[in-house]
């Protein structure tokens, strides 16, 4: 007698499942690269639009860097918030506005007749795009889809603005050369809006949004992710303030919010908004000088990594004595390096100063850690970068003012070089512990236990 077969086959049942080559998560994070270049491209290439602006429109470099000031300035201050606007709404919303807003701002700028279209086009609409997608929105991306190889993706998210100032500066330059600086912008812009549709696939808000788990995360442990409550947004915003209001109590946050602000107008401010027109000043063609900082964005990328290897080794404020020293020691050459030609010993400069570019970021982060403890440390950096922008700002406007006062740069490679120095020498006042700055907070609850130490 032949009994008949369950419903239920055995042998298919242990048939495994195929599982994609390539892991969801993987394909997240390569459309938020494209999304972190495309806010990188343009900060990155302003300077080239300098010379060509000032042809057309006769404004002076001061009334140009300001429009760059007001760029970078916003972009600070909102990058705080950052994390509060992608809690509230989804990450792909918060993107897609963003990319939205830096396509208006480069895209609309063809058509400015005024100065002052410039200050709202490039300082706000792009500004506020970009400071919503800041690093922050790539820590979020590598926090909800990788519980493996999350430093690695944070390091590659570091690495997007090297990349974008490698791929598109030349590129602008290029273009701006052969058919005039409009058509590179709308380069740009044509750029930031193209990677929206990839918002909406491969791209997801979450691995539970997209029916799967996090990279190297088992499926219990998404479930358990996915159903967390989420912290109410009023909340997150309050409590962004509360830190920044505990923090500014404590002599260790001034020291990093100072160092970093310093660190900002030698970088952003100055490097890489005035390096071009500054090069271009002493006979050198703009290609060339183009060339020269996108070298800069691929030695940044081997410096950041170099940076966290040693800060790992190192005592991190003796790193960023030495970072900031041999930093000022650098601007005080760079007037005399610049030329028609490059010389070998310009090209110890550009090797220098990439390396050193954001080699402060690992450091500086470590110690808001190690101060304020694992709770307040993200938040507390949120507002040091801001300190680190807002720098930006103001070292851009004051090279432009410079320039158009005495002709050179020269004051600002100087002005620039002492900041530096004294940068370096705030460090040693810094607290020996982070029982330096225990108190008892009053309006962030501390989650520690007062007597641990980082």
């Amino acid at each position: 007698m032949t009994l008949p077969s369950s419903p239920a086959d055995p042998v298919r049942n242990t048939v495994p499942r195929k599982t994609p080559r390539i892991h969801r998560a993987w394909l997240v994070a390569a459309v938020t690269v494209l999304a972190l270049v495309a806010a990188a491209a343009f900060r990155s290439t302003t300077g080239a639009f300098f010379e060509p602006l000032e042809s057309e429109f006769g404004w002076t470099r001061s009334q140009l860097s300001t429009a760059v000031t007001i760029n970078l300035v916003v972009y600070g201050l909102v990058a705080p918030f950052a994390a509060t606007l992608l809690e509230r709404f989804s990450m792909r919303f918060v993107a897609a506005l963003a990319l939205g807003l830096v396509s208006a701002g480069a895209g609309l700028a063809v058509f400015v007749s005024e100065v002052w279209q410039l200050w709202l086009l490039w300082g706000g609409l792009v500004g506020i795009g970009t400071g919503a997608i800041a690093l922050v929105f790539g820590a979020v991306v590598a926090n909800r889809w990788f519980a493996a190889r999350r430093g690695l993706v944070m390091g590659i998210f570091s690495a997007a603005n090297a990349c974008g100032q490698l791929i598109f500066l030349p590129t602008i330059v290029h273009l701006t050369g052969l058919h005039g600086w409009r058509t590179a912008s709308l380069l740009v812009a044509g750029f930031a809006l193209a990677i929206v549709p990839l918002l909406f696939w491969p791209f997801a808000n979450s691995p539970a949004e997209a029916k799967t788990t996090a990279y190297g995360a088992s499926a219990d442990a998404n479930a358990a992710t996915a159903t967390a409550k989420a912290r109410p947004a009023g909340n997150a915003m309050a409590e962004t303030l509360g830190v920044l209001r505990h923090a500014m109590r404590f002599r260790a946050f001034w020291i990093l919010a100072f160092t970093f602000w310093i660190c900002g107008w030698s970088t952003n401010g100055l490097i890489q908004t005035h390096f071009i027109p500054a090069s271009h000043d002493h006979g050198m063609p703009a290609t060339t000088a183009s060339g020269l900082l996108a070298l800069i964005g691929v030695f940044d990328i081997i410096g950041t990594i170099a940076s966290g290897w040693l800060t790992d080794r190192v005592r991190p404020w003796l790193l960023l004595v030495f970072y900031y020293g041999l930093r000022g020691a650098s601007l005080l050459t760079v007037h005399s390096l610049l030329g028609p030609t490059v010389e070998p010993v310009l090209w110890i400069f550009i090797l220098f100063y990439g390396l050193d570019w954001v080699a402060t970021v690992p450091p500086t982060v470590v110690l808001c850690r190690q101060y304020f403890g694992p709770v307040r440390a993200a938040v507390v950096f949120g507002w040091v970068f801001a300190f680190h922008m807002v720098g930006a700002g103001v070292g851009a406007l004051t090279a432009g003012i410079g320039r158009d006062l005495s002709g050179s740069y020269l004051i600002a490679w100087i002005t620039a070089a002492v900041l530096c120095f004294l940068a370096a020498a705030s460090l040693f006042l810094l607290p020996g512990s982070r029982k330096a700055v225990e108190a008892e907070p009053e309006s962030v609850p501390d989650e520690l236990d007062p007597s641990r130490v980082d």
